[in-house]
């Protein structure tokens, strides 16, 4: 059963970075993933996902820019770099796997079957 655990969250500056890291308890190679947050009374939304087929990603449009999706198949990792924090960035991130294949990444939610238990990253002002 594949399970997915994130790390990397923390405390952070406005302007800072961090890079979070989805490793996954086996191959991922063929599944899309995507990075979701859950900010304090606001609903679960997609920020950025990578494809398996060709690494195409897409990314939310307030990220675009600062956010930065990559894979490391090898490594059963996913990672997300975070520059240039801001306070809204605020939230609990997930990452989640797509088990269908050979069809681009999407950053819907409902696309994925199998989530992480995800990490928590706060951005101070």
């Amino acid at each position: 059963q594949l399970q997915l655990v994130e790390s990397g969250g923390g405390l952070a500056q406005s302007g800072g970075s961090l890079r979070l890291s989805c490793v996954a308890s086996r191959f991922i190679s063929n599944y899309n993933i995507g990075w979701f947050r859950e900010a304090p009374g606001k609903g679960l939304e997609g920020v950025s996902c990578i494809s398996a087929s060709d690494g195409s990603t897409d990314y939310k449009e307030s990220v675009k820019g600062r956010f930065t999706i990559s894979r490391d198949n090898a490594k059963n990792t996913v990672y997300l770099q975070m520059n240039n924090l801001k306070p809204e960035d605020t939230a609990r991130y997930y990452c989640a796997a797509d088990l269908a294949e050979n069809m681009p990444c999407v950053t819907d939610l409902n696309a994925y079957e199998v989530w992480g238990q995800g990490t928590q990253v706060t951005v101070s002002s």
